[in-house]
This record gives structure tokens, C-alpha cells and sequence, in this order.
């Protein structure tokens, strides 16, 4: 099977998505309690959408059926009750709740207006939406949801169409391609951690995450199209620079779009990658991949790890430090430095490691260190894709 010819601009977009499904499915941390984190594999044959190493999939989801049903039971709605979509067409509230308005997190505007309808009672929540209190408001909404501000406030009495109006549209959620054209041609894989926590007496879940790990067969359509990561690419393949890949959990995901890249077009250059997780055993996502890249030279150097097998937690920014010396000689023979994944705190930690390897390493001052990493950035040569 041959390439798409081009990577030409996808006629896909918010308004005129393309319509795929999901031929297979597979579990990618069997036997792991902690967590289940999920291979996604979309078909695109005969759609002409095309993408490149480093761009996102934007997928909408539908929402929980049970979680509408539970947050109409807490309106007092049968379902039944019809209301406009926001394309206009008169639908029952369930189904609009579930196809079409976002139900899990409140914002200012659902929040003013409940304040408005409960009244005296709702006074605390009240005092939480002066803008001077972000903070407060921040802690008193986390882990909280539509539904448990509406169960909060009984005497608040809505009109179906009411409530759906007050409501945000749902909207897609992006994940990092896992795959490459050139490698996987008529197929787009993702790396998906389905989302799954507990807060304030109730179970709560990712909208898209659990959609693509619980709610869908062969048969489900899925709406979809290409979001360009233009700033997150691998050198052109006669481009000797080296590559060092930071990609922890489901992070990994556009580090494998770019070894599968790597083995299709023969490219230049070592290439390195750091990948994290819980457990060896259970979550080493792709292992087998990553040797067979070993073995043909597409991958140069895997490091790896995994916090939860020994009795301290150790993660990709200790095994950095602990590979710094090198690491630095990577960066000094002119290595792209990429990291993908969690923004809060593994891409902090990798940053800090980062400046600390320079610093230590390159015999460099903080300031020269910090003067270093932002060289980097101009030269494109630090590139994230965090969120």
C-alpha cells in the first residue's frame, strides 16, 4: 500500500468533520489496578485526510449516557422534554444532553445564573465569583461537576430549555497522533489514558477518554479531523541532527509517530528517547517497538522510568540527571530536545533537570544556564507539546 502522495491540507475541520470508526482497540496496561491506558486505531481509508508526525486528532465524543440520566434525575426531567440543539433542530433533552452541550464542568456563566435562581441560599457560592477570590473559587470547584452544583441547590428550578441555554457546547478534545502515514498508511493511531477518579461521594470520568476506552465498537461513528502541530516536527530525514524525545505516560504518543517516521524514510541522525511510567511489567507501552527500532537503528538510546517498582519514585527527570553528562554532549552536537505530556509538573521537572545538566555539566552559571535553554527555544531547537 503506497502513501498519500502529498500532506496536503485536510478539507476536515470543526463544521465538516470527518466521519471514521475504529476497527481495533486494544488495551495497552493489562493487568495494571492503577490505571488503563488504551492503543486506538482509526480508519481512514478513502477519506484523503492526511497528517504528519507531531499533529493532534481532534475527536468529539458523546457524553455518559448514565451521567445524563443522573443529571436529569437531579432536574427532575424525564428526558423526554424537548429543547433546541444548538444547530436549532427540537430534540429530547436527553439526547441533547448527550450529543451536544458539555455537562461535566461548570463555568462563570451556569454558576451566575443557578446563584441568580437559588437565591439567598446559594449566597457562599455567590461570594466565590468576585473575581478577587480565583483561588477560592478554583479549590471549591475541584473535582466538582454540573451535577453536584445542581443537587447543592435544589430550590434552583430550571425549564429544560433553560438549562440547556445556560450550557457551553461540547466540544472535541485533542490527542498527539501515534503514528505515521509513512508507516501506517490509512490509519491514525492514538495513545489514549482513560480518565477514572473519585471526588465528593461520586465517580467521575474523562468525557473523551472513557468515549473512546467504554463507549464505542466498529460501528460507533466518530466525529474527527487533523489539528497541525507545525512547531512540534522531527528535522527533514537528510538532516544528521540528533533527537532527544521526552514523552512519559501517553506522551509517548508522537514519539512513536516519529521512530515509525524515523524507520520509514531512513533518517539521519541518533535519536533518543526517555519514557515513564507506573510499572514495567504492566505499562511499558510499546516495548516491542522500541527494541525492533533498537535493533534497525531508528532509535539510538532508550531510558526508561517506571516510579512504582522500587520503594523510591524515580522518573524521566532523574534518569536525566543521571544520564547528564551525555545528555549534555547530545545537546552540544546540536540535539533537538522534545517533550510531550503532562504541563503541571513532569514538564517542570524536565525543565528544571534541564537547566541543572547545562549547568553542571557545561560548566555554566544559572544565568548561563538559563541564557543556554533560551537559545534553544530561538533555535527551535526545545520543542513541547504539553497540556
Amino acid at each position: 500500500m503506497s502513501t498519500p502522495a502529498a500532506h496536503t491540507p485536510s478539507a476536515f475541520n470543526r463544521k465538516n468533520p470527518l466521519i471514521a470508526r475504529v476497527p481495533l482497540r486494544r488495551l495497552l496496561s493489562e493487568g495494571c489496578e492503577e490505571k488503563d491506558t488504551w492503543h486506538i486505531e482509526i480508519d481512514l481509508q478513502g477519506s484523503g485526510l492526511t497528517y504528519e508526525p507531531g499533529d493532534s486528532m481532534a475527536i468529539l465524543p458523546t457524553n455518559c449516557p448514565d451521567y445524563a440520566s443522573d443529571l436529569l434525575g437531579a432536574l427532575g426531567f424525564s428526558g423526554e422534554e424537548l429543547v433546541k440543539d444548538p444547530e436549532g433542530l427540537e430534540v429530547p433533552v436527553k439526547e441533547a444532553l448527550i450529543n451536544s452541550f458539555a455537562i461535566s464542568q461548570p463555568d462563570r456563566k451556569f454558576m451566575a445564573k443557578l446563584v441568580e435562581k437559588a437565591g439567598e441560599s446559594a449566597s457562599g457560592l455567590a461570594s466565590l465569583l468576585d473575581p478577587e477570590k480565583k483561588e477560592e473559587l478554583n479549590q471549591y470547584l475541584w473535582g466538582r461537576e454540573i451535577i453536584d452544583l445542581v443537587v447543592e441547590h435544589p430550590n434552583a428550578k430550571w425549564e429544560p430549555q433553560e438549562f440547556v441555554d445556560i450550557l457551553k457546547k461540547l466540544t472535541v478534545r485533542l490527542y498527539s497522533i501515534a503514528s505515521s502515514l509513512a508507516a501506517k498508511p490509512n490509519q491514525c493511531h492514538l495513545t489514549v489514558a482513560a480518565v477514572r477518579y473519585q471526588s465528593h461521594g461520586r465517580k467521575r470520568k474523562g468525557v473523551c477518554s472513557t468515549f473512546l476506552a467504554d463507549r464505542i465498537d466498529s460501528t460507533t461513528r466518530i466525529p474527527c479531523f487533523v489539528t497541525p502541530g507545525k512547531a512540534f516536527r522531527l528535522p527533514p530525514q537528510d538532516d544528521p541532527s540528533p533527537v532527544i524525545m521526552c514523552g512519559p505516560g501517553t506522551g509517548v504518543a508522537p514519539f512513536r509517530a516519529f521512530v515509525q517516521e524515523r524507520q520509514a524514510t531512513g533518517a539521519k541522525g541518533p535519536a533518543w528517547l526517555f519514557f515513564g511510567e507506573i510499572h514495567e511489567a504492566t505499562c511499558f507501552f510499546y516495548h516491542e517497538e522500541w527494541q525492533a527500532a533498537l535493533a534497525d537503528g531508528s532509535l539510538t538510546k532508550l531510558t526508561t522510568a517506571f516510579s512504582r517498582d522500587q520503594k523510591e519514585k524515580i522518573y524521566v527527570h532523574h534518569r536525566m540527571k543521571q544520564e547528564g553528562a551525555e545528555l549534555w554532549q547530545w545537546l552540544e552536537n546540536g540535539a533537538i530536545f522534545y517533550v510531550c505530556g503532562d504541563a503541571s509538573r513532569m514538564a517542570v521537572d524536565v525543565d528544571k533537570a534541564l537547566h541543572e545538566i547545562i549547568a553542571e555539566h557545561g560548566g555554566r552559571s544559572v544565568e548561563e544556564a538559563t541564557a543556554y535553554v533560551e537559545q534553544m527555544k530561538k533555535d527551535k531547537r526545545y520543542r513541547r507539546d504539553v497540556y
